[in-house]
């Protein structure tokens, strides 16, 4: 389906009440419009991309000189706009001649408005019937048609052309309105068809907003939660869908980020939670779930893993194996002639704070078969691994050898996921 075209949005109501007359570029009413905007500035227009009906209530150009005036229709059309609309009988008397002179040689549209209409009544109307049109148009390529929210969650994880107001119209329509200072956290589910749980969780998180679809390969969600929610928001979400997950259901759970950080920021936690998924169910886990209940994680959890394998395993598989060699190589001799799992328990150790309680919990073994571990581990490297200038580096040999030696150990997935990586 074509976009909408400028003779379309001059079929609006709000702009019809506006009483447009067309002073110049008659040939160029079916322009595709990417966007309505309304500016008052007229020194240069950087600040738009091309496609866009520029709204102007004119008074920048009652005083202009002749030139500057002509040089603001020149800059116009070089950005590929797809017409100009000024409010003419209030600021601006009448539409001056050097901007319609301009206008036709350039063959620009230009618009004059003889009614005063607010301008956020026609873009309001004119974006939201772009958006709509959009999204109809995105039918016949899209797997879960005119869904509206599930095309957005697409677009933001994918990290498509859009900008801030676009998204917001969109999100608008989809009935998402994160408040002031509202926390937004991108969750991606494995092993349902099904947004329930999703629903579930957030009537547990209470006072939280929500846009979830399902997709082929997963649930992908992004949560809102209210600024003045005491705690760490990515806790709280991830408590929730524990709560309410089924097992054997992986949700992976992104970093928060503020709601008015913009959309990019949105998109981003969408495309942690979903790489953050792909590697909980593709890699062995550091350490053991709870048996027979969900797997619950966050990126934050999985930050290392996230880094390491930036680009994709395969690319980096080479130089991991090296650093797990050139830091772990004693390690590695022994484990191949010894029934032993050291490199397992050196990883467990530093990732929890070099407690011996909770090492030796999580490991199912006595204390003291941890300090005979820990004290093997160190002869074998010749190192005291509670030096923290070592930790840094003990820990990243021991992660990436858990991602490059030791395949198997993944949690199962009862289908194998479909989306592609996203980050």
């Amino acid at each position: 389906m074509p976009a909408l075209t400028l003779r379309e949005i001059l079929a609006l109501d709000p702009v019809r009440a506006a009483e447009p007359e067309l002073l110049a570029g008659h040939t160029a009413l079916d322009r595709p419009v990417r966007w309505v905007h309304s500016s008052e500035v007229y020194e240069g227009a950087n600040f738009l991309d091309g496609g866009e009906l520029l709204l102007t209530n004119g008074f920048g150009l009652m005083d202009a000189a002749d030139e500057v005036r002509r040089r603001y229709v020149r800059e116009l059309a070089s950005r590929g706009v797809a017409g100009l609309a000024v409010e003419v009988g209030r600021s601006l008397p009448a539409m001056p001649a050097e901007v319609v002179d301009e206008a036709r040689r350039r063959e620009l549209p230009l618009l004059a408005m003889h009614r005063v209409v607010p301008f956020v009544r026609i873009t309001e109307a004119a974006n939201r019937a772009i958006v709509a049109r959009g999204l109809s148009g995105r039918s016949v390529v899209r797997p879960w048609g005119d869904d509206h929210t599930a095309a957005l969650l697409a677009d933001l994880a994918d990290r498509a052309a859009l900008n801030q107001p676009e998204v917001e119209a969109r999100a608008a329509l989809a009935g998402f309105h994160p408040g002031p200072g509202a926390r937004l956290i991108g969750v991606s589910l494995h092993g349902t068809r099904e947004v329930g749980t999703v629903d579930r969780a957030v009537r547990l998180l209470g006072g939280a907003g929500v846009l979830r679809a399902a997709f082929p390969g997963d649930v992908l969600a992004l949560l809102s939660l209210p600024g003045a929610r005491p705690g760490d928001p990515v806790k709280a979400v991830q408590e929730a869908f524990r709560t309410m997950s089924a097992p054997g259901l992986t949700v992976a759970v992104g970093h928060a980020v503020a709601e008015g950080s913009g959309w990019l920021r949105w998109s981003d936690t969408l495309r942690a939670a979903r790489t953050t998924l792909e590697l909980a169910l593709t890699v062995p886990a550091a350490e053991p779930g709870v048996p027979d209940g969900p797997l619950v994680t966050s990126s934050r959890a999985l930050a290392l893993e996230r880094e390491l394998t930036r680009g994709g395993l395969d690319a980096n598989r080479e130089r991991l194996s090296a650093l797990v060699h050139h830091t772990l190589g004693p390690l590695l001799t022994w484990e191949a002639s010894h029934s032993s799992d050291l490199v397992r328990t050196l990883e467990t150790h530093l990732r929890n704070g070099c407690s011996p309680t909770r090492t030796a919990a999580l490991l199912h073994i006595g204390r003291q078969s941890l300090y005979q571990r820990l004290e093997r581990i160190e002869t074998l490297l010749g190192l005291d691994i509670n030096d923290s200038d070592l930790l840094g580096e003990l820990l990243t040999a021991t992660c990436a050898h858990r991602l490059v030696e030791r395949p198997s150990g993944a949690r199962p997935a009862t289908t194998a996921p479909h989306f592609k990586r996203t980050a």
